[in-house]
């Protein structure tokens, strides 16, 4: 069933040794979404977007720099810019010309293991295709990415080899949510609402900066090869 999707430095090489996972850790990663409800896992599946593009999507948003009042029209991905985990701006229109995959990632959630490894299965064999992933890190959800950037970039780097940027953990439901969520989530809804559901939420965009796909946290990453290459004119 189809679901709910610079900087320059890599996270693996800054990232320090790995530290031993604590027991109340290993503890925490066997539960997720399950401890919400049933009813959660049924509409949490359904939240699905198809590849058809919309319309440029006009939204107002504020410039992340702190302290800024300003609004811009943001009619891509491209026009926002966003921090990495060491708090520095990062221009997204850098990645012009390149498929995204943006995903908000947790530390601590029972899909952490199978999206953090098929995540980076996936952007091994894409990165040098013109294929980057975007994971922006949140801590709304049962509080399952509690540590600072610094223990999140780690723990995906020297636990997963993630090779691919780990910004700033931000909030993507609210109304202090990130104005580039903001833009997403009103470019491609999800079941009911336009609401994020939960960890790992994946938006596909085009190398024009256009949502074009979003897919349910429960989606594997490995089952968004095939849109990918649509996009790549690989299929």
């Amino acid at each position: 069933m189809n679901a709910d999707l610079t900087s320059e430095e890599r996270c693996c090489p800054t990232c320090l040794p790995a530290q031993p996972q604590s027991r109340q850790s290993v503890s925490e990663t066997t539960h997720c979404i399950v401890t919400a409800s049933e009813n959660h896992n049924n509409w949490i599946n359904k939240d699905s977007s198809n590849l058809t593009r919309k319309p440029h999507t006009q939204l107002h948003t504020r410039e992340m720099g702190a302290g800024s009042s300003s609004f811009n029209t943001a009619g891509s991905v491209h026009d926002f810019t966003v921090k990495d985990a060491k708090g520095t701006d990062v221009d997204l229109g850098t990645y012009k010309g390149k498929v995204l995959l943006i995903v908000n990632v947790a530390s601590q959630c029972g899909l952490t293991n199978s999206n953090y490894t098929e995540l980076s299965q996936l952007y091994e064999k894409y990165k040098d295709q013109g294929v980057e992933f975007l994971a922006f890190p949140c801590n709304q959800f049962a509080g399952q990415e509690p540590g600072s950037n610094e223990q999140i970039q780690e723990f995906a780097c020297t636990r997963f080899k993630a090779e691919y940027p780990i910004f700033q953990k931000v909030n993507v439901n609210g109304d202090k949510a990130a104005p580039l969520y903001k833009f997403l989530k009103a470019s491609k809804g999800g079941l009911f609402n336009e609401s994020i559901k939960w960890n790992f939420t994946k938006f596909l965009v085009d190398k024009e900066g256009q949502v074009v796909k979003r897919y349910a946290p429960t989606t594997s990453p490995l089952n968004i090869e095939n849109d990918i290459k649509k996009i790549l004119d690989l299929s």
